[in-house]
C-alpha cells in the first residue's frame, strides 16, 4: 500500500481529457476520491437540481473507474481538508493530484491543502484540466489583467502557444486498497424531491460519456447554423454544454479542438455562415474563461461590483416584486414564461437569462446578487463564475457590462427572439389561446380578444407589475442619486474629511424578504499565523477568512441550509443603509447598498524560498510550461485603475457603452486595497 496515490475529483467528473488522474495513474496506484461538503460553500450550498445532477454524474464516473480497475471513495465531511488529512493518514498515501478550481472559497481551500499536506510530508501535485490558459498567463503588455473581455479573449486567441490536446482516457487503473478507506453513503436528495427531480432524467442524461455524445451530437449538427438560430428561445439551438462543462463531464479543451477543426473545415469550403458561427460559440467559451479569469483576478466579484460607483446605487428592497419575478407573475409574459420553465426545469436559453435578469435588475430594481442567488439555487448549470459575471454585466457594474441606464422592453424582447408566441404560450398556459399579435403584450388586447380567449387580467393573468415608462422615470431618478452621493463621496475623500458615503458601520442591516431563509454568518475576520516561506510553482492563493476558515486546527466554517426549502436564499452578509425614500409604483423603499462593516484580510505569499526542495507541493498548468520550468507568479488582486473605452449590444459583453462615455469618472475599478471604502 506503500506509495500510494490519491487523485481528488470535484468539478472534474471525467476519465477522459483528466490531467490529475493521467498523472496520478502515471505515478502508481490510485485512490480515487470525492469529497462531498456543501457547508463549505456557506451560501451557495448547491440547489436542488445541481444535487441531483451530481447525484447520477458521480454514479457514471463510478461505473467507469471500476471498468478501469478501481472505484470511487466517496465521504461526507464539513471540511475537506481534514477529510483528504484523514484519507492520507488512513492508507498510507505519499502523493496528492487535483485540478485547479477558480471560485474563491476554493482558491483557498486549496491553497490550505497544500500548506496542511505539504507539511505532513505529502507531495501534492495541482494541474490546468478546466481553462484553454490559466489566468495567470493572460496579461497586457504591461503586464495587467484584462479589465474588458474584448482585449482578455483576443489576447487568448493570439497567444503563441495552443491550448494543450484533450488526454485519452487511461487503458488501465492500478487500484490502491480501497479496504483501509470504505465510501460513505452521499445524500443528495430527500424525499420531497425525488418527484420533481424524476422529471429533470427524462430531458438530460448526466455523466462523462454523455458529455461526449452531447458534444459530439451538437458539433455534427446546430453548430453550423448556431449564428443563426442562437437567438430562437423555442427550439434546441444552443449546445447545452453548460451543465456538462459545470461539473467538468466534458472539458473546454476537447471542445475548443473539435470546433476549431470544424472552423478550419468551413473556412477551406468558404463556408462563411459556419465560420460566424465557431466564432461566435468560441466566444461563449471565451465567456466562460473570463468568469474564471474575473474569479482569480477579483475575488470579490460574485459580492460586490467591480465599478466603485455602484455602491451608490438604490436598490429597491421589495420582497413582493422579488417574490412575483421568482413565480412568473410579474405580467411580462416573456419574463414569466422564462422564470416558470427556470422552476419546472432548471434550465433557460441564454437570451432569456438576459431578458429575466435585465428586468430583474433595470425595471424592478431588485439588488443583482439576489437574482444571482436564485439563479445559483435553480439552474442545472448553476456555476458561481459564470453567475457573478453575467449579473455584473447586466447590472453595468463591470468595466464593458451594459449601459445602466439602458431599460430591454420585454415586448419587443419577445417579438424578437419568440416571434411565434411558442415559447410563452408553452410555459404559461393561460395565455395560450392568445392571437400572437397580443401574446407579448396582453394588456393593450382589446376586451372582446381578451374574452376569447379566456383571459382575464388581474385575476387568471396578472397586470404589469410596473410600467416600463415608469420604470424608465424611475431609473433615471435613482441614476441621479447615485451621481450625486457618488461626487460627494468623491470630493470628502479627496478633501480628506470623510472616508465616503454609505460606509459607517452603525446602521444596522435591512430586514430581507420573511419568506426566504436567510443565513447569517458574524463570525470575525481573522488573518492566518505566520508560516514558513515556501516555494510553489503553482496559483498562490489568499487566505480569505471571511469566506473559509483557513486555520490548519480548525475546521471550515458551515452554514447550516434546509434542503427541504427550495425557494431562494438571498446572500445574507449584504448590508443596506437607508436612503431618501423616493416614490415607487407599490410605495416600496430604495435602499443603498453599503459593503460589510468588517475589511476582508490577505494573507499573501510573496516571496519564493530559495530552497526549491523545501516544499513538495507542485503544479503542471500545461505539459508546455512544465517542459519550460516557468514559475507561476504569486496570486496577488489588480490593484490598478485603468479608463479603456467600452462598447456593448445585443450580443453581450465586449462591445459599445454610450453610458460610461457620458460618465468617464465612472469607469474606475476598485481598489481591492480599500475595500472597506468600495463596498
Amino acid at each position: 500500500m506503500s506509495g500510494c496515490s490519491i487523485v481528488w475529483f470535484r468539478r472534474d467528473l471525467r476519465v477522459e481529457d483528466n490531467t490529475a488522474l493521467a498523472a496520478g495513474v502515471r505515478s502508481g496506484s490510485v485512490l480515487a476520491v470525492f469529497i462531498w461538503a456543501p457547508e463549505e460553500e456557506g451560501a451557495y450550498y448547491p440547489g436542488r437540481v445541481s444535487r441531483w445532477w451530481l447525484k447520477h454524474s458521480l454514479a457514471h464516473l463510478d461505473s467507469s473507474l471500476r471498468s478501469l480497475g478501481t472505484c470511487l471513495i466517496t465521504r461526507r465531511s464539513t471540511d475537506s481538508v481534514s477529510s483528504l488529512l484523514e484519507l492520507v493518514k488512513s492508507t498510507g498515501a505519499t502523493q496528492l493530484f487535483f485540478n485547479h478550481l477558480y471560485d474563491p472559497i476554493s482558491l483557498v481551500r486549496d491553497h490550505r491543502a497544500k500548506e496542511v499536506l505539504t507539511a505532513q510530508g505529502i507531495n501534492v501535485h495541482s494541474f490546468n484540466a478546466d481553462l484553454l490558459y490559466e489566468p495567470w498567463e493572460v496579461n497586457d503588455d504591461q503586464g495587467h489583467p484584462f479589465t474588458t473581455f474584448a482585449g482578455f479573449w483576443e489576447k487568448c486567441l493570439s497567444m503563441p502557444y495552443d491550448p494543450e490536446s484533450p488526454l485519452l482516457p487511461p487503458k488501465r487503473i492500478i487500484s490502491g486498497d480501497v479496504s483501509r478507506c470504505p465510501s460513505e453513503a452521499l445524500v443528495f436528495e430527500d424525499e420531497s424531491e425525488k418527484g420533481s427531480n424524476a422529471l429533470l432524467a427524462r430531458a438530460w442524461s448526466p455523466g462523462w460519456s454523455n458529455a461526449d455524445k452531447a458534444l459530439t451530437t451538437f458539433v455534427n449538427g446546430p453548430l453550423l447554423e448556431y449564428s443563426k438560430n442562437r437567438r430562437k428561445a423555442d427550439s434546441a439551438t444552443t449546445s447545452f454544454l453548460s451543465p456538462h462543462l459545470h461539473f467538468g463531464e466534458v472539458s473546454v479543451r476537447k471542445v475548443f479542438h473539435l470546433v476549431r477543426i470544424k472552423q478550419v473545415l468551413w473556412a477551406n469550403e468558404g463556408n462563411k455562415a459556419g465560420e460566424e458561427s465557431v466564432n461566435l460559440f468560441l466566444k461563449s467559451i471565451g465567456l466562460r474563461e473570463y468568469s474564471r479569469y474575473m474569479s482569480f483576478n477579483h475575488p470579490y466579484s460574485h459580492e460586490r461590483p467591480l465599478l466603485g460607483h455602484l455602491k451608490y446605487f438604490p436598490w429597491v428592497v421589495d420582497e413582493g416584486h422579488f417574490k412575483a419575478w421568482r413565480q412568473g407573475r410579474t405580467g411580462y409574459p416573456l419574463v414569466d414564461a422564462g422564470m416558470r420553465e427556470l422552476w419546472a426545469t432548471g434550465w433557460l436559453h441564454d437570451r432569456i437569462r438576459v431578458v429575466v435578469s435585465s428586468f430583474f435588475v433595470k425595471v424592478l430594481q431588485l439588488p443583482w446578487r439576489w437574482g444571482m442567488k436564485y439563479f445559483w439555487d435553480t439552474l442545472l448549470d448553476a456555476d458561481l463564475e459564470s453567475d457573478a459575471l453575467g449579473w455584473q454585466y447586466i447590472s453595468g457594474t463591470i468595466p464593458d457590462g451594459r449601459e445602466f441606464d439602458r431599460i430591454d422592453n420585454p415586448q419587443f424582447e419577445g417579438y424578437k427572439f419568440d416571434p411565434n408566441g411558442e415559447y410563452v404560450r408553452r410555459w404559461l398556459p393561460e395565455l395560450a389561446r392568445l392571437p400572437t399579435e397580443w401574446i407579448h403584450h396582453p394588456w393593450n388586447a382589446p376586451e372582446s380578444v381578451l374574452q376569447a380567449a379566456g383571459i382575464e387580467l388581474g385575476s387568471n393573468y396578472p397586470l404589469p407589475i410596473v410600467s416600463i415608462d415608469a420604470a424608465k422615470v424611475r431609473l433615471q431618478d435613482a441614476l441621479s442619486i447615485m451621481w450625486q452621493h457618488e461626487a460627494t463621496s468623491r470630493a470628502a475623500i479627496e478633501n480628506g474629511t470623510e472616508e465616503g458615503l454609505g460606509d459607517s458601520s452603525e446602521s444596522a442591516p435591512i430586514a430581507f424578504p420573511q419568506d426566504i431563509q436567510m443565513e447569517e454568518n458574524h463570525e470575525t475576520m481573522r488573518n492566518n499565523p505566520p508560516g514558513p516561506v515556501r516555494r510553489y510553482e503553482d496559483q498562490m492563493v489568499p487566505s480569505i477568512t471571511s469566506l473559509v476558515r483557513a486555520d490548519e486546527d480548525e475546521t471550515s466554517s458551515g452554514i447550516q441550509n434546509s434542503i427541504g426549502d427550495t425557494r431562494a436564499e438571498v446572500p445574507a452578509h449584504v448590508n443596506l443603509n437607508e436612503e431618501p425614500r423616493r416614490d415607487t409604483l407599490n410605495e416600496g423603499v430604495f435602499q443603498q447598498l453599503r459593503p460589510n462593516n468588517t475589511q476582508p484580510m490577505y494573507n499573501f505569499s510573496p516571496g519564493l524560498h530559495n530552497d526549491a526542495e523545501d516544499s513538495t507541493a507542485e503544479s503542471s498548468s500545461t505539459g508546455r510550461r512544465e517542459r519550460d520550468g516557468g514559475v507561476v507568479p504569486v496570486w496577488s488582486p489588480s490593484t490598478s485603475s485603468y479608463s479603456d473605452q467600452i462598447a456593448g449590444d445585443e450580443n453581450g459583453i465586449g462591445n459599445g457603452s454610450a453610458f460610461l462615455q457620458r460618465h468617464p469618472q465612472s469607469h474606475q475599478i476598485i481598489n481591492w486595497r480599500r475595500l472597506s471604502q468600495t463596498g
